[in-house]
């Protein structure tokens, strides 16, 4: 995640972190006796490993989501299709530890809570495309792509926070004239 004034927050790979201990669980589950009384302590074993995992995961979000929330008065956000993006097997894994959709979900509500704005860019806006001095839209950008110079104006470009000022800019366009 990144916000407009190009702070990155880095995504600490919960499920990553804990991968090694859930493999070696799951596997000594499924070498345990059926209907055995080991299995049954083998099958906590591996749901509290799970567990761990969302709770840690839980505990992040609610963190970055209230600091977000309080440090800003407006929050713009692009509507992701994760549902569509999570399809790509080799996108999925780390799009799932990340928890987009719950991040959204958690920002909205809080910045209800807060009386702060909360505003959704169409998913089909070109963030990444377009220049955010110039305006000018590029025709391709596969997600390879991390930097890139603008043709017209020349400016160097971090592809994410680049999209970043896109939103704010088009997030800030939508709540003055409802424009999109």
């Amino acid at each position: 995640m990144i916000t407009s004034n190009g702070d990155k927050v880095s995504n600490p790979k919960h499920f990553k972190k804990h991968y090694r201990r859930l493999r070696r669980a799951s596997k000594n589950l499924s070498r345990k006796q059926k209907d055995s009384k080991n299995r049954e302590k083998a099958k906590i074993k591996v749901a509290r490993i799970h567990a761990q995992i969302t709770d840690s995961r839980k505990d992040h979000l609610h963190k970055l989501t209230t600091q977000l929330v309080r440090e800003n008065q407006t929050i713009v956000v692009e509507n992701l299709a994760v549902k569509n993006l999570v399809k790509n097997p080799k996108l999925s894994q780390a799009i799932s530890d990340v928890s987009w959709g719950e991040i959204t979900r958690q920002l909205a509500y809080k910045c209800r809570w807060y009386g702060r704005n909360y505003i959704e860019i169409d998913r089909w806006f070109p963030s990444s495309k377009r220049c955010s001095n110039c305006g000018y839209i590029a025709e391709k950008m596969p997600l390879n792509v991390r930097e890139w110079d603008c043709p017209d104006c020349g400016t160097h470009h971090d592809r994410d926070i680049n999209a970043s000022k896109n939103i704010l800019a088009a997030g800030l366009a939508v709540s003055v004239c409802r424009a999109t």
